[in-house]
């Protein structure tokens, strides 16, 4: 897929550069894996301005790891190491060492994967050289929790040591449809619903959509639901080495959470055993569910839905992993039929994320969310307030508009009002959006 987007970071990662110059720098890039870090970071450095060097982290040994770092320094910098490099170290401090006489970038990807002892011995380098070097450094990781570690927990060695930090985000609304015009200019907004509840903007999963002309919804789900495909194996792929040995667990509650069981009590329920903790690190260590109450909710959790905004992981967790045993039998029409069968309500949620993100970028509302009352009688889709101007807006958000009822809307602002009494000054409107409105 051609690159799209992405000009402010790429604006910032070349003025970053050129400082660099001058003054070393260290910046950190963290995003999800399959957000398109490397291609941004090969656009961003592959214009032949100043040498780029990569070098990529795997699983291998240290020893065998550095052998093939020296050779890309030697071949990329020109920069000729004495003997046999077994320490990341060793070729580090070549490299710093070089970069107070020239400038030039390296990106380490995957940096979460460096060994953890090995922090101390770059943080020792970067220290000895960094107030003469010229030297645009990027370090690039997908494990959020890791990189917040490494680079700014006070008890780790390289805290503070970063001079900026970019997390990259998926692909806004308006970049995904110029995306999808571009390839599909005649598009339905049906079809641009799925492709934003089968990828959730994630540069990735948008490539190999597009790439394999999968635009009508019925080519989506053949390319995602296919035996030829990377779509089924990809929850597995990106987060089993994340979760470790309690992976089964967490792939567990992830999927009743997609199946609509969203409170406290319903996860616990379905797994029979105690869950908290397992929540708590889904949302602040790896940062795949989110905890959500009420707009305006003044009390603690009791109101409380468990929601996983990854579009794609929601769509994997819902349809892939709940229906595994179709897979392993390759009976691929059936799971597609299934999947076709129960869409049209799956897909109502991620319209009201659709709406969600697309307010975000065009509007200056100041707080937005859902509402809902403790009983689960009265619900509203969204409500975006203008804190500044005063106005509140209700919004009722249905695929098909004919289902849409806003008189019913104004009977449930009322209950909201009578809950938040204090509002009741603002400019009220409400609004219908369906997914014509896209």
């Amino acid at each position: 897929m051609d690159f799209f987007g992405r000009e402010v970071e790429l604006r910032e990662l070349r003025k970053v550069r050129e400082i660099a110059r001058k003054h070393a720098r260290l910046t950190v890039v963290t995003g999800r894996r399959r957000v398109g870090k490397t291609e941004l970071l090969k656009k961003a450095f592959g214009d032949g301005k100043t040498p780029c060097l990569y070098l990529l982290v795997t699983r291998k040994t240290e020893k065998v790891q550095c052998a093939a770092f020296q050779q890309e320094v030697e071949k990329v910098l020109g920069i000729r190491i004495p003997g046999k490099c077994e320490r990341f170290k060793e070729v580090f401090e070549e490299i710093m060492a070089a970069s107070v006489s020239r400038t030039f970038t390296v990106v380490i990807q995957e940096f979460d994967r460096v060994d953890a002892g090995v922090f101390g011995d770059i943080q020792g380098v970067w220290d000895d050289y960094h107030a003469r070097s010229k030297v645009n450094l990027v370090v690039c990781g997908s494990v959020n929790r890791l990189m917040h570690k490494i680079f700014f927990n006070d008890a780790e060695p390289l805290y503070g040591r970063n001079t900026g930090k970019l997390h990259l985000e998926p692909f806004k609304v308006s970049l995904l449809k110029r995306i999808f015009k571009h390839y599909h200019p005649k598009y339905t907004q049906d079809e641009l619903l799925v492709l934003w509840t089968l990828t959730g903007g994630i540069a990735r999963y948008v490539d190999l959509l597009m790439t394999n002309e999968a635009f009508t919804v019925d080519d989506m789900l053949a390319t995602v639901f296919g035996r030829i495909t990377s779509f089924i194996d990809e929850g597995k792929t990106v987060l089993v080495e994340e979760f470790g040995k309690d992976y089964g667990t967490y792939f567990t509650i992830l999927a009743s959470i997609a199946s609509g069981r969203t409170t406290f009590a319903e996860i616990k329920n379905e797994l029979g055993m105690e869950v908290g903790g397992f929540l708590t690190k889904l949302e602040d260590d790896y940062s795949l569910i989110t905890k959500k109450q009420p707009i305006f909710e003044k009390t603690g959790n009791k109101n409380s839905h468990y929601q996983i905004d990854d579009c794609f992981f929601r769509f994997w967790f819902r349809f892939v992993f709940k229906y595994q045993y179709l897979v392993e039998l390759g009976r691929f029409d059936e799971l597609r039929s299934l999947v076709k069968r129960d869409l049209g309500v799956f897909c109502g949620y991620s319209l009201e994320r659709y709406f969600y993100w697309k307010f975000v970028e065009e509007t200056s509302y100041t707080r937005m969310g859902g509402w809902w009352d403790r009983k689960g009688e009265n619900e509203i889709d969204l409500v975006c307030d203008d804190e500044f101007a005063g106005k509140l807006v209700f919004h009722e958000i249905k695929i098909d508009p004919r289902r849409i009822d806003l008189k019913a809307l104004k009977t449930k602002a009322e209950v909201f009002f009578a809950k938040n009494p204090e509002l009741k000054d603002r400019r009220v409107s409400y609004r219908a959006l369906s997914v014509r409105d896209m």
